[in-house]
């Protein structure tokens, strides 16, 4: 994803902007997500169809960390290995096992690649707030898209056939 050292520098420093502004991030993409049923289906009574408020919690709290993760950890084994983990908790081999919830029992691939778009889209506003310059607003927002776009590749991992990834 051309993801340089230069860009690592410029996502540690978007972590720093954002770091006081997740909850404020994940209002904004809870929001959205709350206003599309089709997505909120996913975080649904496999029964019922309504919303899980301790799944959607969980959830939350751990979109939170993600977006420290992403910006400040190192890209190593350990970081590589979690995001794997999150693909298989949206995956069918895993998905409602880590919340021990009864929610619908897959989320399709598409769902993850098309959420790289509000992910990355909405995220500027926040690295606008602190007053850097509009280049370094830019770099921090490259880098922030870059490290998605590996984020979410790693999460397709176990929606692969064996040899295909």
């Amino acid at each position: 994803v051309m993801l340089s050292d230069e860009d690592v520098k410029y996502l540690r420093l978007a972590g720093e902007v954002l770091r006081d502004q997740i909850e404020d991030v994940l209002d904004l993409w809870y929001g959205w997500v709350g206003s599309n049923p089709h997505l909120v289906y996913y975080f649904g009574d496999e029964k019922t169809g309504k919303p899980i408020p301790e799944y959607l919690e969980a959830v939350r709290r751990r979109f939170g960390q993600w977006i420290r993760d992403l910006c400040e950890r190192d890209f190593d084994r350990q970081w590589l290995d979690y995001q794997l983990e999150i693909g298989l908790r949206h995956h069918r081999s895993k998905k409602n096992k880590t919340d021990n919830v009864s929610s619908v029992p897959h989320i399709p691939m598409r769902y993850l690649v098309a959420f790289i778009v509000p992910i990355t889209i909405t995220i500027r506003p926040f690295l606008e707030k602190k007053g850097h310059p509009k280049d370094v607003v830019e770099k921090m927002y490259q880098a922030w898209f870059k490290a998605v776009t590996l984020s979410v590749a790693l999460w397709c991992y176990p929606y692969s056939k064996d040899g295909d990834w």
